[in-house]
């Protein structure tokens, strides 16, 4: 069986004293059970060098939300895979549907984050996922294929099994709509048996596939017990250590 995965995605949240406060609580809440799955947290780059030393003795992951696709150089403003591996970072969200929408990135410019990530030994959590648009024109497979195919060109087998694809749909990110259970498996399937088409049965039955999109105490559960989503990418709800703690009990 998979191991469970549950990666908060702090996004433009928390100062320092808040990200002391948040992470605090969560290894308070943390310390008294022995959680098999896997839990990181993924906090803003003001963030990391204090969350990198709160964590530390305990069983909590480090993420960040992104990073360039090139090694270094004058790119103001932005952050490389080389930094983000000198504060302890173990995995970095790389596609999400906000960089995609807001900030313009392209399949082909993900690709290079994913190869630029590895490459540095950070492990990228690719997000794909359909707009509200293109699910009611019937488009869900064919966008996320898309995004699949063109994000993971040129990744090896073995690179392959570093990458966490995290499966988002955009009209359920932050509006409080969630994919139903069933809707969400069906996606997480199509994914796998993508992932067999394009490399193995191997690689497809090994690869960790995360749900994001308005994922709350309330819905983890029913959607953590189906057979292709193996935990989940969750926003709002790891701001509060309370939920994100009930969410990872869900995954358990």
């Amino acid at each position: 069986m998979r191991q469970k995965f549950v990666a908060g995605n702090w996004k433009m949240h928390k100062d320092k004293s808040e990200t002391i406060e948040l992470i605090s609580s969560l290894k308070n809440k943390l310390s008294n059970f022995s959680v098999i799955t896997e839990v990181a947290i993924c906090p803003p780059f003001t963030s990391l060098e204090l969350a990198s030393e709160l964590i530390k003795n305990s069983t909590l992951k480090l993420g960040a939300q992104n990073v360039h696709s090139e090694p270094e150089g004058a790119y103001t403003g932005e952050i490389s895979a080389k930094m983000l591996k000198s504060f302890g970072v173990e995995y970095v969200i790389i596609g999400h549907s906000e960089r995609r929408t807001y900030f313009n990135e392209s399949n082909e410019f993900i690709n290079k984050k994913i190869k630029r990530a590895i490459e540095f030994d950070l492990r990228p959590i690719f997000c794909v996922g359909e707009t509200l648009n293109e699910r009611e024109a019937g488009k869900t497979f064919s966008v996320v294929e898309e995004q699949l195919i063109l994000g993971l060109q040129g990744i090896s087998e073995s690179d392959l099994l570093k990458i966490v694809i995290a499966y988002e749909p955009v009209w359920a990110i932050g509006t409080g709509k969630t994919a139903t259970p069933l809707q969400a498996q069906e996606v997480h399937f199509f994914i796998r048996e993508k992932i067999k088409s394009i490399y193995d049965t191997k690689s497809s039955e090994k690869i960790k596939i995360l749900y994001g999109g308005s994922v709350k105490p309330e819905n983890a559960r029913d959607l953590f017990l189906q057979p292709d989503i193996d935990g989940g990418l969750i926003g709002g709800a790891c701001l509060n250590p309370d939920s994100f703690f009930k969410i990872i009990l869900s995954a358990e």
